[in-house]
């Protein structure tokens, strides 16, 4: 019997619940849940350079970003980003919305999501330098709104 969560990493106030990492996947792919808060507004557009990312709405309205359109995406409802494809996601609403994500190959795990952890829940507003070399260092590369 597996447990309900391999790990459970809280950036800021999304927390990631991972359900599957590169280690169980031979590197294929990760999967976890993300939990947006109301009001949230993570995290800045960017797009991933050798990953493939798959959304599915659990609970609530994501508003992401896909390339240059912003869709809403409801409870039930699935989302496939390309690699490369700039992207990125806002809780508009006033209800937490819940994502299980899937992003193959597993270039992109818990080890991403613990570093940025250490930047983002430091205190004080975060260091954009740090938070952009972590960023890089996993194959994401942010991008400027337009």
């Amino acid at each position: 019997m597996f447990p309900a969560y391999k790990e459970k990493i809280n950036v800021g106030t999304l927390e990631i619940n991972f359900l599957l990492d590169g280690e169980d996947t031979e590197g294929t792919l990760v999967q976890f849940e993300f939990v947006v808060q109301p009001g949230a507004k993570v995290p800045a557009p960017h797009f991933h350079v050798d990953v493939d990312e798959t959304l599915y709405i659990l609970e609530g309205t994501l508003t992401q970003l896909i390339g240059d359109k912003t869709v809403e995406l409801h409870a039930g409802e699935t989302c496939f980003i390309k690699r490369g494809v700039v992207h990125g996601f806002n809780n508009l609403h006033d209800k937490t919305v819940r994502v299980l994500c899937t992003l193959s190959p597993a270039s992109i795990g818990p080890a991403y999501f613990r570093e940025m952890a250490e930047v983002i829940n430091a205190g004080g507003p975060p260091d954009m330098q740090k938070v952009i070399a972590v960023m890089k260092k996993h194959g994401l590369e942010p991008v400027k709104p337009a």
